[in-house]
C-alpha cells in the first residue's frame, strides 16, 4: 500500500463535489478561502457548483470531475467539499487503473467511505477520511479537528492517536489487532456489499460511524456486515461517533452499545473513538497499518 506524496505550501489541490452539492454558494467559497489558508492553490471542479435534484450536477459531470482530478499532473491532491450521496453512482465510471498511476491524498468521509474503499482495494494507495470543507459544521471547527486534519495534509505518518480532552473511549473486546484501516460510514459499507466495489476487512482494522439513523437500522447493518463475514474477517474493530442516532419515537429500544454487545464480538473492539459526523473529530489514514491494543489502552498508526 503506497502512500501518496503529502501536499505543500504552494501545490495545485483539485476541490470535487462528487456526491451531493453543497448548500450555499457561500460554503463553496468558504472552502477556497480555506484552502488558501493552508498555502494551498483551489482548483474547482464544474461539480462545484453544478446542481442535478440532491446530486452535484450529472453522473457524467462528477465522473469527469473524479477523473480529472487524478489525471491531471499539475494537481497534488483532491479535497471533496460534501458528502451527502452520490459516488456509488460513479464508481463504474472512475478509472482505477488510471488513478493506480497518479496516487494523490484524497480527503473526505461519510459518501466518501465508497471511494476510500475503492482506491485502497483497486488502486493501491492510503487516503484519508476528513472533514468536509463546504459544510456548515466545519465552518465552525475547532483546534483539534483543524490540528487532525492539518496533520494528514502536510505530515501523515506514524501517530498515536487520542480523544479530545472531554471523551473517554472504552475496549468492548480486550486484545491486541494489528492490520491495516479500512472502513468509514456504516451504510455507505453497508451498500457496497455484493458489488465489485464491496469491502475487503480481512486481515484489517474495521473503523464505523454513521450519523442520523435509529438504533434498530444501526442493529440492521451491523448484523448485514455480521452475516456476509465482514465482522468475522477483521482483527480489530473501532467504533467511531455516532451522530444524532437517538431513537425518534418514545417506545422500548436498544441503545447503541447494546447493539454493538450483542454482536457477540471475538476481535478487540474500541468503542466512542472521536471521529465522523461530529466535532471534535480525529482524522485517519485509510489503508494505513494501525495497531491497537487495549492492554495499553492505545490506537495508534504505526506507518
Amino acid at each position: 500500500m503506497l502512500r501518496p506524496k503529502s501536499l505543500m505550501a504552494g501545490d495545485a489541490v483539485a476541490l470535487v463535489a462528487l456526491s451531493s452539492p453543497p448548500e450555499t454558494p457561500c460554503l463553496v467559497d468558504f472552502a477556497v478561502d480555506f484552502v488558501k489558508s493552508l498555502g494551498l492553490v483551489p482548483v474547482l471542479g464544474d461539480s462545484c457548483k453544478a446542481t442535478h435534484g440532491y446530486l452535484a450536477g450529472s453522473d457524467d459531470l462528477r465522473a469527469k470531475d473524479a477523473n480529472w482530478a487524478f489525471a491531471d499532473k499539475e494537481i497534488a491532491g483532491v479535497f471533496c467539499i460534501r458528502g451527502g450521496y452520490g459516488i456509488q453512482r460513479i464508481l463504474d465510471k472512475i478509472d482505477f487503473g488510471m488513478v493506480r498511476q497518479n496516487p494523490k491524498p484524497l480527503f473526505g468521509y461519510s459518501d466518501v467511505t465508497a471511494l476510500h474503499t475503492a482506491i485502497n482495494q483497486l488502486a493501491g494507495f492510503i487516503t484519508y477520511h476528513t472533514p468536509m470543507l463546504s459544510t456548515p459544521g466545519f465552518v465552525r471547527a475547532d483546534g483539534y479537528t483543524l490540528g487532525k486534519f492539518a496533520k494528514q495534509i502536510f505530515t501523515p505518518g506514524a501517530q498515536v492517536f487520542a480523544n479530545p480532552e472531554g471523551f473517554n473511549w472504552e475496549f468492548a473486546v480486550e486484545g491486541l489487532a494489528i492490520g491495516r484501516l479500512c472502513g468509514g460510514n456504516l451504510s455507505i459499507l453497508t451498500s457496497s456489499l455484493g458489488t465489485a466495489f464491496e469491502i475487503d476487512t480481512k486481515g484489517k482494522i474495521l473503523f464505523i460511524e454513521e450519523v442520523g439513523e435509529e438504533p434498530y437500522k444501526i442493529d440492521r447493518m451491523l448484523n448485514q456486515l455480521r452475516l456476509a463475514g465482514k465482522l468475522d474477517d477483521c482483527v480489530g474493530l473501532v467504533f467511531g461517533d455516532f451522530a444524532d442516532c437517538e431513537p425518534k419515537e418514545h417506545e422500548k429500544n436498544l441503545t447503541i452499545p447494546e447493539v454493538v454487545s450483542s454482536l457477540g464480538l471475538r476481535v478487540p473492539t474500541m468503542t466512542n473513538f472521536r471521529c465522523g459526523h461530529c466535532y471534535p473529530t480525529a482524522s485517519l489514514p485509510m489503508g494505513a497499518f494501525a495497531r491497537l491494543s487495549a492492554a495499553n489502552n492505545t490506537f495508534e498508526v504505526l506507518e
